[in-house]
């Protein structure tokens, strides 16, 4: 049994991966975060040693490391704000512990570099949550493209929207200094699993972006995909408004609807048995997507000119 810590512990990914260290077998002996509201720990580890500063939490992940007992950390989960990633891998390289780091595993890609360096000097490992690469759907259409290539680039239509209140813009995800602005935040993942589908990203063109909603265009080796990520509900397309849905998420290959809205309630206790196996996704395996939503950042939106996406026209009007 390995023993866990876990930064972000009040945030919204958090229970899974506190449901993954459950189901995996393994115990979580401590957790951190600046705010308090934290009682979902009680369903998983109430035994579990909890801390509201930093300070204090990185003393006694140093003691159970001193005593050499069998509370002594293994791995520590990383849920924390996307820009605090970073310094939160370096601290449990650091500490003589792996690091497993949500989505985006940095914000940048030369940050890269420096945590391939503390691995190097700590002889520990960083493994990135990659949950999409997991997906049954996304892992036959991988295969399906494999056996196709040849045949000219796939045409693809990705499509995220995702309702968010006012209280967005008012946390840290708004601050694009934090979060990474939208595509960071709510598109990293679809970036990594258009990458492991298509293969190298050729190019990389921005029509629209604003604090609410990006669109642009990717290509790769074997596919040319038009995206749309939108926060706001009215973008949310009628027959989703209908059912009463705030979340849309689509993605078509050559016209044919790729099924994929299921099978997420498990990726992450995957992910986590993976990384026990020795077989998880370590820096590199980030570094397409870091580098993607790096450049859609800060790059000067074109407007609906050439090949966009059909919702951008919508979103304009």
């Amino acid at each position: 049994m390995k023993n866990f810590a876990l930064i972000g512990a009040a945030g919204y990914v958090a229970p899974r991966h506190m449901r993954a260290i459950q189901d995996t077998g393994n115990n979580l002996v401590a957790a951190l975060d600046t705010n308090d509201s934290v009682g979902i720990i009680d369903s998983y580890f109430p035994d579990a040693d909890f801390f509201v500063e930093f300070e204090r939490f990185d003393r006694h992940l140093d003691k159970l490391r001193r005593k050499s007992n069998d509370r002594q950390v293994d791995y520590v989960s990383i849920c924390s704000p996307n820009y605090l990633h970073d310094s939160h891998v370096r601290f449990a390289l650091r500490t003589g512990a792996d690091a497993i780091c949500e989505k985006p595993l940095v914000l940048n890609p030369w940050n890269i570099d420096g945590l391939k360096e503390i691995e190097a000097d700590t002889g520990r490992r960083v493994h990135s949550i990659l949950q999409l690469r997991l997906h049954p759907s996304i892992i036959a259409l991988r295969e399906r493209v494999a056996q196709e290539r040849g045949w000219g680039k796939h045409e693809v239509d990705l499509t995220y929207i995702t309702s968010r209140g006012h209280w967005y813009q008012v946390s840290w995800k708004g601050d694009e200094h934090k979060s990474g602005g939208i595509a960071t935040n709510i598109g990293v993942h679809f970036y990594d699993m258009l990458h492991f589908m298509f293969g190298e990203l050729q190019e990389n063109r921005v029509h629209h972006y604003s604090q609410t909603c990006a669109a642009g265009y990717l290509e790769y080796e074997h596919a040319r995909v038009r995206w749309f990520l939108s926060i706001d509900a009215n973008d949310l397309p009628d027959a989703a408004l209908r059912e009463g849905k705030r979340t849309y998420r689509s993605i078509t290959v050559d016209g044919e609807e790729i099924e994929f809205s299921g099978g997420f309630t498990d990726l992450h206790t995957q992910s986590y048995q993976q990384i026990l196996a020795g077989n998880g996704f370590g820096v590199d395996e980030s570094r397409v997507a870091i580098e993607t939503v790096a450049d859609i950042r800060h790059a000067t939106p074109e407007g609906a000119m050439g090949d966009y996406h059909p919702l951008l026209h919508a979103h304009s009007a």
